[in-house]
């Protein structure tokens, strides 16, 4: 069996919060439920500079958007993404992209 995952590069992230919205829209979510919700990480180096990071989380109502990709689209959130910062497919071929993203994530279910 092929098994399809999303994969998410954190370097490109922009934190526009259109995957969130997309999704909830798609599923028709009341407030406060999301399949997918970002979250803004602010550390410090060691010397004193900033960095701001906008790093989505799936959520356990995400189901991959399986009335979409059953239709060969692609998921609501990876539709919308602003930043391409998201790609759908299968879980090996997604491996491999990611081999060349240093900061990433990929989750199937």
């Amino acid at each position: 069996m092929v098994r399809n995952g999303l994969l998410i590069d954190y370097e490109y992230c922009t934190g526009c919060h259109s995957c969130e919205i997309a999704c909830k829209q798609e599923h028709n979510y009341p407030a406060g439920k999301c399949g997918i919700r970002i979250s803004e990480i602010i550390t410090e180096n060691p010397s004193g500079k900033h960095r701001i990071d906008n790093l989505p989380f799936i959520t356990e109502h995400c189901d991959l958007c399986a009335a979409r990709t059953k239709q060969g689209e692609s998921p609501a959130c990876v539709k919308h993404c602003q930043a391409w910062c998201m790609y759908y497919g299968r879980v090996a071929e997604l491996a491999n992209i990611m081999e060349d993203k240093p900061r990433a994530v990929l989750y199937s279910h």
